[in-house]
């Protein structure tokens, strides 16, 4: 966006101490100026207004162009959370509700078996089918790679192709199946658990997505577009580069060792990643691929949205009520594995509720998500905040000391008066 994508606000009008809010940027060019990260754009509000917006590092290591505000990033699972927002559109909508089975949408699914853990060639009926709500929560029990038995590799050797999780033996070359495609070859995999019982990360993201897209009658990237990105003016977020944006986009990477040191080495670079040169056919609802492309600017103009209570600029996406059922607790006392205790997930984002675990420095009732490069965002309704900080960087954990997303919520709530 050329213009600011919030009002700027005043810090010290807002609750902020402009000194202690001054050091978020000295802290975060210590990752960068180490190369533990390429760049990082961060991004905070309080009350809808601007208070903290700066952008460092370069968007290749190779070339040195720098980062800017409006650098596009691959957000992954931060895709998720629209992804949630688009199903309550349709729910507002009476199209679909949460706990209808996917099979009302995808009638592959609806005769699951279930594999015994004891005995994984013993199959039995689900107890129930996989509902819109498993997808978003991550209890479907869909099987995954790591979850499917050996013998899965000769017994649906065809099915796994299909989906990509072993290689054609025939055809090394064979263009990659639709999403609608991987799905229905899903749904021939007996799930590895009753829908429900047990927390499995985004497996029913996939499935998701062509739900979705069976329930609108459009394509995944149209629907955001049109009930998403379009009404909140998210100008530049799309699920490819647009035409004109390509030198805003850069180059993704991974830590590497080398030697008795770890760097960072590229996975792709702008020029070569799908997300430029097409087929411009994957619309991941949960990341795939590396899921919708956006800035800081765009991704907090819907963050505001959502803590505004669905509303922005007088463009209503959901109501006040729908948004709270969003982040609401949807799991129960299910530990999630990325976040231990203390959270439970939602619809789309993961919440705080603080429970058996030491206390972080954030409210009861904060949420959000991140995505597989190093992005992230925040929003806490008590303190009316919002932040978000992105990179491109895969497994960022692996890079020693290399925790810029907790450095960057501490600092902003340490600003706080």
């Amino acid at each position: 966006m050329t213009t600011s994508p919030l009002p700027i606000g005043e810090p010290s009008a807002l609750g902020f101490d402009p000194d202690r809010l001054a050091l978020i940027g000295p802290a975060m060019d210590e990752y960068v100026a180490d190369k533990r990260v390429p760049n990082l754009v961060t991004l905070i509000a309080r009350r809808g207004q601007i208070v903290h917006f700066e952008a460092r590092g370069v968007l290749d290591f190779d070339s040195d162009e720098p980062a800017g505000k409006e650098t596009l990033f691959r957000m992954f699972s931060n895709t998720k959370p629209i992804a949630g927002v688009a199903t309550l559109i349709l729910t507002e909508r009476g199209v679909l509700t949460p706990d209808d089975p996917v099979s009302r949408f995808l009638p592959e699914f609806s005769k699951q078996q279930v594999r015994n853990p004891l005995e994984p060639m013993v199959t039995e009926r689900a107890r129930r089918g996989i509902t819109i709500r498993d997808c978003l929560t991550n209890t479907t029990g869909l099987t995954s790679p790591a979850t499917m038995p050996n013998f899965y590799r000769q017994q649906y050797r065809e099915v796994l192709e299909t989906l990509g999780w072993i290689s054609n033996r025939n055809d090394e070359d064979r263009v990659r199946s639709d999403n609608r495609a991987r799905v229905e070859a899903l749904a021939q995999l007996p799930l590895a658990s009753h829908p429900g019982d047990r927390f499995g990360y985004h497996l029913g993201y996939p499935v998701l997505g062509a739900v979705l897209e069976a329930a609108s009658g459009q394509s995944l990237d149209v629907f955001f577009r049109d009930n998403i990105f379009g009404p909140l003016a998210m100008v530049d977020t799309d699920f490819y580069v647009k035409d004109g944006a390509l030198d805003r986009f850069g180059a993704c990477y991974v830590p590497r060792r080398e030697g008795d040191n770890v760097q960072l080495v590229a996975t792709e670079t702008a020029a070569t990643s799908e997300k430029t040169t097409g087929p411009k056919t994957e619309f991941g609802a949960g990341g795939d691929s590396g899921g919708i492309l956006s800035t800081a600017g765009d991704y907090a103009r819907f963050g505001q949205m959502l803590l505004n209570g669905g509303e922005l600029d007088g463009e209503r996406i959901l109501g006040r009520k729908t948004v709270d059922i969003m982040i609401g607790n949807h799991t129960g006392d299910m530990e999630i594995p990325m976040t231990g205790p203390g959270f439970h997930w939602g619809l789309g984002v993961a919440t705080y509720h603080g429970r058996h675990r030491p206390p972080l420095i954030r409210s009861v009732g904060t949420y959000g998500w991140g995505g597989a490069a190093g992005t992230t965002y925040f929003a806490d309704p008590d303190e009316e905040l919002l932040g978000v900080c992105l990179t491109q960087v895969l497994q960022h954990g692996m890079m020693p000391n290399n925790n810029y997303q907790e450095t960057f919520q501490r600092l902003t709530y340490q600003a706080l008066n």
